[in-house]
């Protein structure tokens, strides 16, 4: 017998005195509920857990099973029944990521599997991201075989394409944020502010103040640096 199992049985043994085990099932299934139940670290809770067994629908009765007492403590169990075991399972499975992204595909193969996935913000945010990624991967090895003038004019499409996003968003935060006041603020009508609340709405617009006097400076001038007090109320300090 390996040290290693020798000391580890060694640990479940003195975890459970002679009187406080439980007999009446093999040495497998015996051996691994008293070692899953061993890690209950109350020493009264662990003697009245063992007391009352789960039921077991396949039996009709109450009884310990290895995959009962390890649910018990929130172990991986060997035959999972529940969503959530099953996908534990998977995980388990799926450690390798060149595993996972053969899975991952042909899983986005069905129907009923992308809906789900689409649903998932989250999960469409990091497949959308791949892509970008993987456009611009694949720009930046096309354009290293071309002429160096041709690629410069590349470099400087590409350039203004950014400039346009950038200031479309630019834009479109500064009619996000109109947008949203002008739908908010008639509902506040009849509305009493605290004292408390005044205070943070104003403080808040002194920052919404900051950021506009620095957006107007920076399209003006083409400085986009900030001085420290700027920074700091920008940072709500």
């Amino acid at each position: 017998m390996p040290l290693t199992t020798l000391l580890d049985n060694r640990w479940v043994a003195s975890r459970w005195p002679k009187e406080r085990r439980q007999d009446g099932v093999s040495y497998t299934v015996h051996n691994t509920v008293h070692k899953a139940l061993a890690g209950i670290a109350d020493e009264d809770a662990r003697f009245a857990k063992i007391l009352h067994p789960p039921w077991h629908e396949k039996s009709k009765t109450h009884r310990w099973t290895q995959d009962a007492a390890k649910r018990e403590v929130g172990q991986r169990v060997n035959h999972p029944t529940t969503v959530q075991e099953k996908i534990n399972k998977v995980h388990d499975l799926l450690e390798d990521e060149k595993v996972a992204a053969r899975v991952a595909t042909d899983l986005l193969r069905q129907p009923q599997v992308v809906s789900e996935v689409v649903e998932d913000q989250t999960a469409m945010h990091l497949v959308n991201r791949a892509q970008v990624d993987r456009s611009h991967r694949i720009a930046a090895q096309r354009l290293e075989a071309v002429p160096q003038p041709t690629k410069q004019a590349i470099q400087r499409a590409r350039e203004q394409v950014r400039h346009n996003r950038e200031y479309i968003d630019l834009v479109g935060a500064c009619a996000t944020f109109v947008a949203a006041a002008g739908q908010i603020m008639p509902t506040l009508r009849g509305h009493s502010f605290t004292e408390e609340e005044r205070e943070r709405v104003h403080a808040n617009l002194a920052r919404v103040r900051g950021a506009t006097e620095w957006i107007g400076q920076a399209i003006d001038t083409g400085d986009l640096s900030l001085d420290e007090g700027l920074a700091a109320l920008l940072r709500g300090e």
